[in-house]
């Protein structure tokens, strides 16, 4: 039970991230800073990092907490 909800909590972190950094890529991408390309790059990239990321937490959870009990 714990793990599920140290990985929940850890996953509405995560998400909260990404979409701080996609808002921050967006006002840039308005602003002419960054090519619609880079835009596009690093979208994709944030992304599938942190879904990545958001998969494996649980494990590495289960992991943390059999060593520690």
């Amino acid at each position: 039970m714990e793990v599920f909800l140290v990985s929940l909590n850890s996953i509405i972190i995560i998400c909260m991230t990404i979409s701080t950094m996609i808002k921050a890529l967006n006002i840039a991408l308005k602003r002419k800073e960054i090519s619609k390309q880079k835009y596009r790059l690093l979208v994709a990239s944030s992304t599938m990092i942190g879904v990545s990321i958001a998969t494996a937490l649980p494990f590495i959870f289960i992991k943390v907490f059999e060593r520690i009990t």
